[in-house]
């Protein structure tokens, strides 16, 4: 139950990437730290989110922007 905890809430929840997880937790392969992590709506939610205003901003023209 810790490494659910710790992958989840502690690492993924806070962002950092599921790339780095594997090393923190001394897994040779990505797919033995995917088993511990488990997807929370909160973080989908608040990641969508910030996708869709960094899309935004980044389709603001220029001419705007001055």
């Amino acid at each position: 139950m810790a490494r659910h905890t710790f992958t989840t809430t502690v690492t993924l929840s806070n962002g950092v990437l599921i790339e780095v997880i594997p090393i923190l937790l001394g897994h040779s392969k990505i797919a033995s730290t995917q088993i511990y992590a488990r997807v929370i709506e909160r973080k989908v939610s608040e990641d969508t989110e910030l996708l869709k205003k960094k899309l935004e901003i980044e389709s603001v023209p220029l001419s705007k922007m001055n």
